[in-house]
């Protein structure tokens, strides 16, 4: 179903018409017709960067998040670091210095380094980050018994750090953390616990909310994910290792329903565009399970990926329109799933070990991957080490082939 990505043409008008796509206008804004039946091709490429270190050779990549703005992604590694990668391209869209870059070097270097003290729980973008207001390029970041911080994107210097403590006064780690929409609080995961921290207060205050009932009843286990309804409902959701997904009002944390289903511990959750449907995945779990939230007894569908082998968090992502899923697995494919159907569309071949991070960019028809994962026995000598290739541990960024104007209306589509 994939070629080799060093081996993938770029597709041609001709073979486009034979992809799938979907073109929208608000008025103003006329978004492209985007071919995900058609395979994409790489537009740029990194991996040596994170191979520098020889205490730790096997630096494989956990994931990969594009900024809000689009004007760059933001990288985690094993090695405890996270990198921004900005894209160059030019005021009209149109990418620059794209893939004809040397196949042995990365297509350029890493416009920020920023180094974590333990190893990285889960991080995310400050919701209104620009690049135009330098304010509002943050990031935030959770660590193994550090507390939250908040970084610069721009400078790496560390903004402010958000602490909880636990019973014996000791610092916690989140497991996981986002933002909610206004951008104005913090909700971390932690253990049977989500506590709230407001953005402009650092420091050791927040509201604490227990997942569990008085009567034992509500969710259990280790909040590992946390995502909020795009369409402000004042909902949020919240997935558990214990293989459940909560909805929450987001303002006072009432439990509304517990959400049951997944096969292994969740590892991410997301909301359809329009807030009817929720997307979980979870680790050792070979499905993304659809969830209709307005009727939440049965599952409305499932994706197959492969990742029923793994504890990784293996990410998914929804293009900007809501159109399509795509997610990685560990046979080192994106697949690319239509969710107005349920049916898969099509995949490609984006490394050559597994595919744990799938990031679509806001607005461009283009998404960046990320592979790795954590290799046992003989890696730690330099014979093994150069063993690696280009494609294993790396990061992508795919450009899909899209159309505008006349050519979206001959463009053959599906509904």
């Amino acid at each position: 179903m994939g070629e080799d990505a060093a081996e993938q043409p770029r597709p041609s008008p001709e073979t486009a018409a034979d992809g799938v796509g979907e073109a929208t206008s608000d008025g103003v804004n006329s978004w492209p017709v985007v071919h995900y039946g058609v395979a994409p091709y790489r537009t740029y490429h990194f991996f040596q960067q994170f191979r520098t270190t020889s205490s730790n050779p096997n630096n494989f990549l956990k994931g990969v998040k594009w900024s809000p703005d689009g004007s760059c992604f933001l990288t985690c590694s094993d090695d405890n670091s996270l990198r921004i990668f900005s894209l160059p391209y030019d005021s009209d869209g149109s990418s620059i210095n794209d893939s004809q870059s040397v196949p042995d070097s990365d297509s350029y270097g890493a416009n920020l380094v920023v180094s974590e003290g333990e190893s990285v729980y889960d991080y995310c973008w400050y919701p209104y980050m620009s690049s135009s207001n330098p304010d509002l390029c943050v990031f935030a970041t959770s660590t193994r018994d550090h507390p939250i911080h908040l970084w610069d994107a721009n400078t790496g210097q560390l903004r402010c750090t958000y602490r909880a403590y636990d019973a014996m006064d000791e610092i916690t780690a989140a497991f996981s953390i986002g933002f909610n929409p206004n951008g104005n609080k913090i909700f971390a995961g932690y253990n049977k616990t989500i506590r709230v921290f407001e953005v402009h207060r650092p420091g050791r205050d927040f509201q604490q909310y227990s997942t569990l009932l008085g009567n034992k009843e509500g969710q259990s286990g280790i909040i590992s994910s946390i995502a909020f309804s795009p369409t402000c409902s004042g909902m949020l959701a919240a997935g558990s290792y214990s293989q459940t997904t909560a909805i929450y009002r987001e303002d006072n944390m009432e439990l509304l329903y517990v959400l049951h289903g997944q096969e292994g511990g969740v590892t991410q959750v997301q909301f359809s565009k329009d807030g009817n449907y929720l997307y979980t995945g979870g680790r050792k779990d070979p499905y993304v399970l659809c969830w209709d939230i307005r009727k939440t007894v049965d599952i409305v569908y499932k994706l197959y990926r492969s990742s029923e082998g793994t504890n990784q968090r293996i990410q998914f992502d929804i293009e900007p329109l809501g159109r399509y899923l795509g997610t990685g697995g560990q046979d080192g494919l994106v697949h690319i799933y239509d969710l107005q159907t349920g049916q898969w569309v099509s995949s490609f071949r984006a490394a050559l070990d597994t595919i744990n991070g799938l990031a679509f960019h806001p607005f461009l028809p283009m998404a960046a991957t990320s592979s790795g994962h954590r290799r046992y026995g003989g890696l730690d000598d330099s014979e093994a080490y150069n063993g690696l290739s280009g494609d294993e541990n790396c990061v992508s960024v795919w450009s899909f082939f899209s159309s505008t104007g006349d050519d979206a209306a001959s463009a053959d589509t599906r509904c």
